[in-house]
């Protein structure tokens, strides 16, 4: 459990140092606004990490027992992916 805490900190420390190395005027708040940027993309690719490792699993599960399922599976495997999609949509709303 502590390793797994360690490293979804770690994870979010880096995703939210990803895009701090904006220029921005003294005082103006601007590196506040790239540690937000960073934490919006780096947190939505953690969470479609943690959701898609537990869908793949029961999504291959259910396409070895019967093929049809292949589709229905794909659309759920790629659901999480918004998540991503989402957290850079926002990180470019955020001045």
């Amino acid at each position: 459990m502590m390793k797994k805490a360690v490293s979804f900190f770690g994870f979010a420390a880096l995703g939210a140092l990803a895009l701090a190395q904006e220029a921005s005027a003294p005082g103006s708040g601007g590196n506040f606004a790239a540690i937000g940027k960073g934490l919006s993309i780096g947190l939505g690719a953690l969470g479609t990490g943690v959701a898609q490792s537990a869908i793949g699993a029961a999504a291959l599960g259910a396409v070895v027992e019967d093929r049809k399922n292949f589709g229905t599976a794909m659309i759920f495997f790629l659901l999480p992916e918004t998540l991503v999609i989402f957290g850079l949509a926002f990180s470019f709303l955020i001045n």
